[in-house]
């Protein structure tokens, strides 16, 4: 348990006195956030779940849309 307070500390006081850190860190937050978020709604398509039931229908769907490219 020593440990893990020790390394919680480490990081807690090292990210504390940091100035140009925490920009960074939130830059990488929005950008996460960018990412995992907003993308996911918009790019990434769940019709596959809606059209077919079955493991097997997903992978026959997309096997044959891979031979048309």
């Amino acid at each position: 348990m020593k440990t893990l307070t020790k390394i919680f500390l480490f990081y807690y006081l090292g990210f504390k006195n940091m100035k140009l850190g925490r920009s960074l860190w939130l830059v990488i937050i929005v950008k996460l956030f960018i990412i995992f978020g907003i993308l996911k709604v918009f790019i990434y398509d769940n019709s596959l779940h809606k059209l077919y039931s079955t493991q097997e229908e997903k992978i026959q769907f997309i096997t044959n849309n891979f031979k048309s490219y």
